[in-house]
């Protein structure tokens, strides 16, 4: 199973490589299959690399939804 994540890009530094942040953790990821991506959009990430765009508010709920699943996780660890 493959996982691709939504992450904000928080700084371009060329034409094929930009820093994203998710969760507080910032990463340099390859954009060269997101051109179009600027400081500020959502992209998703996988294995390293940007491989589209997502709309902030789609993001935002993927992101929400992620944080539920690990207070739920948590929740039932400590209840264990």
């Amino acid at each position: 199973m493959c996982l691709a994540l939504p992450a904000r890009v928080v700084e371009l530094q060329d034409a094929d490589n930009a820093v994203v942040e998710l969760g507080g953790v910032r990463k340099t990821v390859s954009v060269a299959l997101t051109p179009e991506a600027k400081v500020g959009d959502y992209v998703i990430v996988h294995v390293g690399h940007a491989i589209g765009l997502l709309d902030a508010e789609e993001a935002e709920k993927t992101l929400a939804l992620f944080a539920e699943m690990a207070a739920a996780n948590v929740a039932a660890e400590r209840a264990a």
